[in-house]
């Protein structure tokens, strides 16, 4: 059967408890690298440890999968999430960025956390933080993903979860999320990506990916040991005495198919009986090991996320236009998602895109991946967000020799382009950053197929 509703009984306070805006406001206050330039970025795990050891250690109540690499994390994590849920387990999972609402990121039971819950959760941390702050330790120069990540934990620890699937943040090695210590560590892929906090290399990269793996827990990842970054992983997992898994993928695997062979993977080796005599073999609610069988059809739909190779139209005059909206932002995911939609081959006439960029991506690369699919771009830009200007995307879009135009405001790009793409009979990709899929997702509509989705059968 289905886990159980989950909550987490925080401590009620003595004074009323503040409202999820009054708390967000407490903890905008803080550093938050996701709306800067990350290039004098601090980094540490000093902050994370004082912060839950002011709380409790909630952390060391958690078995933890724990889930990094440049593309697909958030994907791989849902659909493990889903497998576990599936068996019937109570499982929390934690997640970045969020699409629309932070709450997005603390998800109980497969659904984003109540706001009154995280609402508390975050004003104990923030609390915590302040008292560092007096006591000038190190939990005082907390960001505002320390305290949401310790906040997130704090949430877990207290809903007597069976599982938490820990998406990182960003790298591994010095990330915040790297406070836990996770069963199963898995590296989906290495791309060039944050290459001015992780490093100029993919194996420079790969060093601080699997910076997430711990003694004695299994490395679950597609990079062959013969890839530069595949074998800097194993190097790492042959210190620490790990065993390293690997999927077996048909050739040109889908984005799909890579990421369930990943969560399947992850559910084999959990369900297995050799994790030592005080971790048996996962079972779920009437005894039987928890594995890949569990993905199956509806499990796996049920796990899909917002802006990820997400189906949606926008109407025009004209008619339904069918919309693709995808967060991809380096230039190799990209080309996956592109492949992935041609082989698909249900989405009628030329590609649309519209497209928003932080400043610390390859645009010029990821331009030129897309004009090499799209019969029109149309440029724009994210307010509040560091980002590429729209002219400047569209002067480098020209480079590549696509045919582009620039629109600063995101409503009145997306208008654009939809009427572009209605006009021309084609579709409209919207991509190159979740923050953009996020402010403009509301101005679409789910496809009819995608409306009451049902949820995976009773086991």
């Amino acid at each position: 059967m289905n886990a159980a509703p989950l909550s987490a009984p925080l401590d009620v306070p003595s004074r009323p408890a503040p409202g999820l805006p009054e708390v967000l406001a407490r903890l905008d206050r803080l550093t938050d690298w996701e709306r800067r330039p990350r290039g004098g970025m601090r980094v540490g795990l000093a902050p994370m440890h004082d912060l839950l050891a002011r709380l409790g250690a909630p952390q060391r109540r958690l078995r933890v999968v724990h889930v990094g690499g440049t593309k697909g994390k958030g994907s791989v994590s849902a659909l493990i999430e889903a497998g576990l849920l599936r068996a019937g387990l109570r499982v929390g999972r934690y997640a970045s960025p969020h699409v629309e609402s932070v709450t997005e990121r603390v998800c109980l039971g497969s659904a984003p956390v109540a706001e009154a819950v995280l609402a508390r959760a975050l004003a104990r941390t923030l609390d915590a933080h302040e008292a560092a702050r007096r006591d000038d330790s190190a939990g005082g120069d907390a960001t505002w993903f320390d305290v949401l990540t310790a906040a997130a934990l704090l949430v877990f620890g207290e809903a007597g979860l069976d599982w938490a699937v820990i998406e990182v943040g960003l790298g591994g090695r010095l990330d915040s999320t790297n406070a836990v210590d996770g069963e199963v560590a898995v590296i989906t892929n290495i791309g060039l990506e944050h290459t001015e906090i992780l490093g100029h290399t993919r194996a420079a990269i790969a060093a601080e990916k699997a910076g997430i793996l711990k003694p004695g827990a299994a490395l679950v990842t597609t990079l062959p040991p013969e890839d530069e970054a595949g074998a800097v992983a194993a190097e790492r997992a042959a210190a620490l005495g790990c065993p390293v898994l690997r999927p077996v993928l048909p050739p040109g695997a889908s984005i799909a198919e890579e990421n369930a062979a990943l969560a399947g993977l992850v559910l084999d080796h959990l369900g297995r009986d050799h994790l030592g005599r005080d971790h048996p073999g996962v079972r779920n609610r009437r005894g039987a090991p928890v594995s890949a069988a569990l993905l199956d059809g509806a499990t796996r739909a049920a796990a899909c996320l917002p802006g990820r190779l997400e189906r949606r139209t926008i109407r025009r005059a004209e008619g339904p236009v069918p919309v693709v909206l995808d967060g991809a932002h380096v230039p190799f995911n990209l080309a996956a998602v592109l492949r992935d939609l041609v082989h698909a081959g249900d989405l009628p006439g030329p590609c649309i895109a519209l497209v928003a960029m932080a400043g610390d991506k390859d645009a010029a690369g990821f331009l030129a991946v897309l004009a090499r699919h799209a019969a029109r771009l149309v440029c724009t830009e994210m307010p509040e967000r560091r980002g590429h200007g729209a002219e400047t995307l569209q002067a480098l879009a020209a480079v590549s020799g696509a045919e582009a135009e620039a629109v600063a405001l995101p409503g009145a790009a997306l208008a654009r382009a939809a009427d572009l793409a209605a006009a021309r009979g084609g579709w409209l990709l919207v991509t190159g950053s979740l923050h953009l899929v996020g402010a403009l997702r509301g101005a679409t509509q789910a496809e009819a197929h995608d409306r009451g989705r049902s949820p995976w059968p009773e086991p």
